[in-house]
């Protein structure tokens, strides 16, 4: 009796578990069915997630910026006019006399036209302008007064040993470079999360598929184990071992349900598809297989990394700001000179015939007496501050190219990895399809039979795992030297495209 109660309850414990995986099961047919090999993944999100858009837009921002930078030295055409310019009020106005409080009542109109062009050699500026002004008298004797500017044309010249845009000249071009390398390296950084994502959902489906063929050989031996029970051949804590393998193998497989939905809606959202979206991934069989020159290596990382370029920045800035702070603590002076001619009168015609020359020089010196060393402590605080960048980039230029070095050796390892880890694959499933068959004739235990299917989980678990290490230190190969080393050429895009 205790006997046909105990395998009752069993049998509704079991029932009751499947009728709820199969209600899980049917939830996910709504869902549209998309398989996507791992090339698929990675151009996908290369091209569409919202990382890559981002990318996108950062370059642009970059692209104009540089485009701003360049046309600071291209000609500048510029209009300016004040049409009118109302005045109605009583003022203070000197005669010879003395000063006198008179009422003024006038319209002015103004036009102005100017070319100007920054000069980077010298950090000057010249520019030519041409002006027109009127005057219409609001009082009772009325009238009209012109005076015009027929051509200016004007220098101002800083003479302080500091050329701002000499240096803006260096860093515009390097810092453009970098923006370009960026993208490159944000894209491979892409590819990097990509591949993340990819193997979290492929261990998730390979961890399924186990789950799900643990479940039917535990429940199948389960119920032979019962029926070698009755015969007398196995005790009862070998049949409660088997039961337990089973309900264990039950809790695993909703687990693994639960997981698998969390790396769909993970990637799903990476790649910027819908909840709809039902992904099924296809694991990679095969891998390229090269091995990388760690001189190739060295090679492609100092001609492509954008950390080369932003080292190289770093130093010309330093530079920049030591010659500021030696020209502002001495001589500041400013050249600032026009020559150009003038006519005046009541009637437009004429203003034009016969015009009066007018020139004009200015030299501004500025020349510190007394500041309490503050110009010398900033030039000092200059210097100090070129050393630590020099110090520092010496050492990022060291730890860089052991960072190449390390990478080269761990990538060119892992081709043997992989092929270690699948051939430890096929022997664990193996060995645990000859501990079955040896466990159903009587030879093994259940614990025997439970240690060879954990270790053919593992194996299974650590092929996809040497999987993802090697294409986790691919992409890392292709970041850090910005090279396509299966078809062996330097890393671009169409930049032009990115910016219509």
């Amino acid at each position: 009796m205790n006997k046909i109660l105990f395998f009752c309850l069993k049998g509704f414990i079991i029932s009751g578990l499947s009728c709820n995986l199969f209600a899980q099961t049917d939830t996910l047919v709504l869902k549209k069915k998309r398989e996507m090999s791992f090339q698929d993944v990675i151009s996908t999100a290369r091209g569409q997630s919202p990382m890559a858009v981002t990318a996108r837009h950062q370059f642009r921002a970059s692209y104009w910026e540089y485009r701003s930078y360049k046309a600071g030295y291209l000609p500048n055409l510029s209009m300016s006019a004040t049409v009118p310019d109302l005045n109605r009020s009583i003022e203070k106005i000197s005669l010879e006399e003395g000063d006198i409080f008179a009422e003024r009542k006038q319209i002015g109109t103004m036009g102005s036209v100017q070319l100007s062009q920054n000069i980077p050699f010298t950090g000057g500026n010249i520019y030519m302008s041409s002006e027109l002004q009127r005057i219409d008298f609001l009082n009772e004797d009325g009238g009209t007064s012109y005076l015009t500017n027929p051509i200016s044309i004007g220098l101002r010249q800083p003479i302080n040993g500091y050329n701002r845009m000499k240096w803006e000249m260096l860093l515009g071009p390097l810092k453009y470079e970098e923006s370009k390398k960026d993208y490159i390296n944000s894209l491979e950084r892409v590819s990097l999360r990509a591949v993340n994502y990819f193997f979290d959902l492929a261990l998730a489906q390979k961890n399924l598929e186990i789950s799900n063929q643990n479940y039917s050989n535990a429940d199948t031996l389960y119920k032979i184990a019962q029926g070698r029970y009755q015969l007398g051949t196995i005790a009862e804590n070998e049949l409660l071992q088997m039961e337990l393998s089973m309900l264990n193998a039950g809790t695993s497989l909703n687990e693994a349900k639960i997981d698998l939905e969390i790396r769909k809606f993970q990637l799903n959202s990476f790649l910027g598809f819908s909840q709809e979206e039902d992904i099924a991934l296809i694991i990679p069989e095969s891998i390229p297989g090269n091995e990388i020159e760690l001189a190739k290596a060295l090679e492609e990382a100092k001609k492509n990394n954008p950390d080369v370029l932003e080292r190289e920045r770093q130093l010309i800035q330093a530079r920049q700001n030591v010659a500021q702070s030696k020209a502002e603590k001495g001589l500041n002076a400013d050249l600032f000179a026009t020559f150009g001619l003038s006519q005046r009168g009541d009637k437009f015609e004429g203003l034009y015939v016969n015009p009066q020359q007018q020139e004009r020089v200015r030299l501004g010196i500025e020349i510190p007496i007394m500041d309490w060393g503050l110009a010398r402590g900033k030039y000092k605080m200059a210097q100090s501050a070129q050393e630590v960048v020099k110090t520092n980039v010496a050492q990022a230029e060291m730890d860089f190219e052991q960072e190449v070095l390390l990478l080269v050796m761990q990538f060119n390892l892992q081709d043997d990895q992989l092929k270690i880890a699948a051939k430890a694959d096929t022997i664990a499933r193996m060995r645990y399809e000859v501990s079955k068959q040896r466990f159903l004739i009587g030879k093994i235990s259940v614990l025997d039979l439970n240690v060879a299917l954990q270790e053919k989980d593992v194996a299974t678990r650590a092929y996809i795992a040497a999987l993802r290490n090697y294409w986790n230190y691919f992409f890392n190969m292709r970041s850090l030297t910005l090279f396509d080393w299966i078809n062996n050429q330097t890393l671009s895009e169409e930049f032009d495209s990115l910016i219509r």
